[in-house]
This record gives structure tokens, C-alpha cells and sequence, in this order.
């Protein structure tokens, strides 16, 4: 994508922001499901994203990548699909069956790479959303807090205090 079509976006160019849109739409709607892990649910938060991606571009300001902060759009949309859903979603096979998961993990044959995706996603928010920028998106530790808002030093932090977590929980599966 070019820096023009970005920019005419953000000065409000409808064709512009469309473009951005047919890009940018996979990514999103990718991000989503590895967060929520459900197919509809993935397509409402990617729709609201797009919604709020509308009424905030002329906001962006070129400070960090365009990516990294529609990631960050993208998460706080996500945090809000969480708050607002009634029930919690405990499916331990549903990140197993999102073909970009297969892509980078091998399945083990014991259930147990499942189970540990499934585990991330009962880790506190902030932990939860370190591992899976860094181990699920690929994101350096850099990157991830540029996303997230904080230090390098704080997704390392929630990262050790991610794994202990889950070695525990590891701990209290295998008995």
C-alpha cells in the first residue's frame, strides 16, 4: 500500500479509505480471531474495527507504523467485544483449527498445544495480550509494547509472569 492512498485517507478521501479497507481487512479479521477464536465473533469485532478505523483515521498521525496502530485499534476493539459478551468462552480446540494457527504450530498429538493456546487465553489481559503479540503475531518485544503502550521492559515482565503461569497451570494438567 502506498503512503499516498494513507495519507489521501486520512485527509478523508472515500476511495482512499476503501482501498485501505480491501487492504487491511484480512489482517484485521485475522487479529480478531486469534484473539476471540470464534468465526462470528471475528467478523463482528473485524467490522467494528473497520467502523471505528472510519471515524478515527484522520487521527493517525504517521508517529508509528500504520500497522502497529491498527493493531492497537483492532485489541481495544476486542477488549470491548470481551466486556460487552455475557459468556465465557472455554472452547480449548478452536485457536487448533484456525488455518494461519496450523501455518506456524505443529499440533501435538496429545491435545496439549491446544490446551496451552487455550490456557494463554485465561492469563490476565495484559499477559495474554504479550504472549499472543509475540508468540502468536511474531511481534519483537519493540513492537509489541509500541502496540500495547507501555515499555519493552513491561512485555518482557508480563511474559515471565505468563510463562510461571503457565507452568503452573502445565503442572496442574499433567496431575
Amino acid at each position: 500500500m502506498s503512503g499516498e492512498i494513507l495519507q489521501r485517507a486520512c485527509d478523508g478521501d472515500r476511495d482512499a479509505f476503501g482501498v485501505l479497507i480491501e487492504t487491511h481487512y484480512d489482517f484485521i479479521h485475522s487479529v480478531a480471531w486469534r484473539w476471540c477464536g470464534t468465526q462470528v465473533d471475528a467478523e463482528d469485532i473485524a467490522q467494528e474495527a473497520c467502523i471505528r478505523l472510519g471515524r478515527s483515521i484522520r487521527s493517525f498521525k504517521g508517529q508509528s507504523a500504520f500497522r502497529t496502530w491498527l493493531y492497537a485499534l483492532t485489541l481495544n476493539v476486542v477488549r470491548d467485544h470481551q466486556r460487552q459478551s455475557l459468556r465465557r468462552r472455554r472452547d480449548e480446540g478452536r485457536l487448533a483449527t484456525d488455518p494461519i494457527f496450523f501455518q506456524q504450530f505443529e499440533p501435538e498429538n496429545d491435545g496439549r498445544g491446544e490446551w496451552l493456546w487455550a490456557a494463554v487465553r485465561l492469563l490476565p489481559e495484559k499477559q495474554r495480550d504479550a504472549v499472543l503479540l509475540v508468540h502468536s503475531e511474531g511481534l519483537s518485544h519493540a513492537a509489541a509494547a509500541e502496540v500495547l503502550d507501555c515499555s519493552e521492559n513491561t512485555v518482557s515482565w508480563h511474559l515471565h509472569e505468563a510463562r510461571k503461569r503457565l507452568k503452573d497451570l502445565l503442572k496442574k494438567e499433567a496431575v
